[in-house]
């Protein structure tokens, strides 16, 4: 597919402002946990494990890191995991969620994942406004993070938006 899908263009706008968002954050900073936030590093490794889930094992059937959810999943135990090892581990992650998510049409954005003995309770369109707007959250959340560290300079949100214009979607 050549043109993608508008939602998936807001998606990789959405990745790509998480990853400025933590641009020059130390992997001694991404470690820090303050009260009873998760760390950085946890966050990053969170997205992808969501990533992971939909598009790599629900949308692909693969599976690719079968003990991220332990480490960084919803209502798991707090940990703080390497910056390089859960960086690395998101960009594997998004090139294989990619595969999947070059091929979303909006006819498939109307279609269930099946589960063992059910469809999933979203369509794959809400799973992926859903997986959007987690981004955005933990952007949010990543920033306050850094200011309360003490990091000055932080880029600007939301920013450039060449990348992501609002395009008519294609019938």
């Amino acid at each position: 597919m050549s043109q993608n899908h508008p939602l998936v263009i807001q998606l990789r706008f959405a990745r790509s402002s998480f990853m400025l968002c933590l641009e020059k954050v130390t992997a001694q900073d991404a470690q820090v946990r303050l009260k009873e936030m998760n760390s950085l590093s946890w966050t990053i490794g969170h997205l992808a494990n969501q990533e992971n889930r939909y598009w790599v094992q629900s949308a692909q059937n693969k599976t690719i890191y079968p003990k991220l959810n332990d480490l960084v999943g919803y209502g798991k135990p707090a940990s703080t995991p390497m910056l390089t090892e859960m960086w690395s581990t998101w960009k594997m992650v998004t090139t294989e969620a990619d595969r999947f998510l070059d091929t979303v049409t909006s006819e498939k954005l109307e279609e269930y994942f099946m589960g063992a003995d059910k469809s999933y309770p979203e369509s794959i369109g809400t799973m992926l406004l859903r997986n959007i707007y987690h981004y955005w959250y933990h952007i949010g959340e990543s920033r306050t993070i850094r200011e309360m560290m003490g990091h000055d300079n932080l880029p600007e949100y939301v920013g450039n938006m060449s990348q992501a214009v609002y395009q008519r979607e294609k019938k």
